[in-house]
């Protein structure tokens, strides 16, 4: 399966395909490592949560924040 043919399945089967793709990477997680950048970033987040330096916002205010 190419990428045109992906373009033509509906949205609605896309997700569904994408769904069962994220699914069987549940039962595959230990081939799976972590990249270390990921491990840096959560590790600055519980760093700026722990220093009061976080910042909060409310979904609403991510919507705002965003593109349409």
């Amino acid at each position: 399966m190419d990428i045109a043919e992906i373009k033509k399945m509906s949205t609605s089967a896309r997700l569904q395909v994408m769904e069962v793709l994220w699914d069987s990477f549940c039962y595959e997680h230990d081939d799976i490592e972590t990249p270390q950048w990921h491990e840096h970033i959560l590790q600055e987040r519980k760093e700026d949560i722990a220093t009061g330096t976080a910042k909060f916002i409310s979904l609403s205010e991510l919507k705002k924040s965003r593109p349409p």
